[in-house]
Parts: structure tokens; C-alpha cells; sequence
């Protein structure tokens, strides 16, 4: 399992041809209260940075791009119910989609953990 991160704040956990796709803590922190997810349709085809989901906090509504381009393959319900998880464990339980990756090649332009902790610095 890798994880890669976009300059955008989001991060990929790669397992085989699937990608589960979230916002970072860094995100999270500067968005403050998380009051909303929307999260994008199961099935849909999404290309690499397109607005895939959005998310709403007490100061602010942001998009969450598709990283890659690639079919969601699985939403998380939880974030529904509970979007409060997006401030409480960001880089875990509160994933966003899972996406069934086209083209393995777009992974190349990701950050790993160490480049990602330098962009936010």
C-alpha cells in the first residue's frame, strides 16, 4: 500500500488498480469545523481534476479534485451521517471515494509523504 498526496491537499492510499482518496490534515485544519460532505455518485467516470466532491465548513465551501482520472467504484456513507470525522481523522476513517484507476501513469506526478510535508511547511 502507498500513499501519495496532490499539491491540492489531498491524499491517495494505492492498493492494486484502486485508489481511496481523501484530504489531508493540513486541509482539514485550514478548513476548521467540517459541517458537510458531498460526495460523488457511484459509477461516475471523473477525470483527473475534475471537482469530484465538496465539502463545507463553518468558514468555507471547497472542492475536492479527482487526483486521477478513474471510475468510483465506493462513497463513504459515514461522512454523511457524521462529516465531523474530516476533522477528527482526516488520513483515516474519513475517506471520501474509492476510484478504479485508468491510468497508473498519472500516479508519477503525486508527492510521497516527505515532498507533500515539505509543500506545507
Amino acid at each position: 500500500m502507498t500513499t501519495l498526496f496532490t499539491p491540492d491537499h489531498e491524499w491517495l492510499r494505492i492498493e492494486g488498480d484502486v485508489a481511496t482518496i481523501g484530504v489531508t490534515d493540513y486541509a482539514q485544519s485550514q478548513l476548521g469545523d467540517v459541517v458537510f460532505v458531498e460526495l460523488p455518485k457511484i459509477g461516475r467516470q471523473l477525470k483527473k481534476a475534475e471537482a469530484a466532491a465538496v465539502v463545507e465548513s463553518v468558514k468555507a465551501a471547497s472542492d475536492v479534485y479527482a487526483p486521477i482520472t478513474g471510475e468510483v467504484l465506493e462513497v463513504n456513507d459515514a461522512l454523511q451521517t457524521d462529516p465531523a470525522l474530516v476533522n477528527s481523522d482526516a488520513g483515516g476513517a474519513a475517506w471520501f471515494f474509492k476510484l478504479k484507476i485508468a491510468d497508473k501513469a498519472e500516479l508519477d506526478g503525486l508527492m510521497d509523504e516527505a515532498a507533500y510535508t515539505a509543500h506545507t511547511a
